[in-house]
């Protein structure tokens, strides 16, 4: 019997009794809210999407995602991995699983807290939903392949100073990837920089939350998502044998 609900709910209910995950998403409420509808400008204007809030979120999950990420792994850092293996009959890659889940239901919470906006677009206008589902959808898409990452270096280190600096640092580079692809667009061949341009989730993440859902942009998430996850549980399996 897999024991992969168990772990998510323990993982959940570490995270709600931690007052720092409260404090984490109502930072990045805030400032998706204000920052959100003081650069659109939605009030002022017949909106149909959300897309100038979403073009913020990539920058806004990388003061979430890293301090949601110290969290997976904090007790068994303390306790032991390997004994936690031993005591419950789990493998890795249902610990990993199961952790990786209840972090990905947290931010999927945040995001229904930002719900009321959508209501308020209705309210003023004639709202294009479909496009903000996508817009949703691409957003929570990006937030679990940016979660896997941390998943990923919690499994490498054990200090949660290191954890945040190291996914903090990894998410930043990935984030500015486009904005170093556009200055050096006339110093490099165009095919390498399609190329490197094509690794980075905000262009993937762009074409959603325009509305346009293509497969190929889901499956580079989901991609991401079961390499980081399938590395962490490698790791894992090495450093408990």
């Amino acid at each position: 019997m897999t024991m992969q609900p168990s772990i998510i709910k323990r993982q959940l209910s570490r995270y709600f009794r931690t007052p720092a995950t409260y404090l984490n998403i109502a930072v990045f409420l805030t400032l998706s809210t204000t920052l959100g509808l003081h650069s659109s400008q939605l009030l002022e204007r017949n909106s149909t999407d959300l897309q100038d809030f979403f073009q913020l979120h990539p920058w806004l999950y990388l003061l979430l995602i890293p301090a949601l990420s110290t969290q997976l792994w904090a007790d068994e850092n303390e306790t032991g991995i390997s004994d936690l293996l031993i005591t419950l009959p789990m493998t890795s890659a249902e610990l990993v699983m199961g952790k990786f889940f209840a972090g990905w239901l947290i931010t999927a919470m945040t995001l229904a807290l930002t719900l009321p906006i959508v209501v308020m677009v209705n309210m003023l206008g004639s709202a294009d939903n479909t496009v903000i589902a996508t817009q949703y959808l691409a957003s929570w898409l990006l937030a679990g392949s940016y979660l896997s990452l941390g998943c990923l270096i919690c499994a490498i280190s054990r200090h949660h100073l290191i954890i945040f600096i190291l996914t903090l640092s990894i998410l930043l580079v990935i984030s500015g990837l486009s904005s170093v692809l556009d200055a050096l667009e006339h110093q490099a061949p165009i095919w390498v920089i399609d190329n490197v341009a094509s690794l980075s989730p905000l262009s993937r993440f762009t074409q959603i939350d325009h509305g346009v859902i293509v497969l190929r942009d889901c499956l580079y998430f989901i991609s991401v998502i079961v390499a980081s996850l399938a590395a962490t549980t490698v790791i894992l399996n090495y450093k408990t044998s």
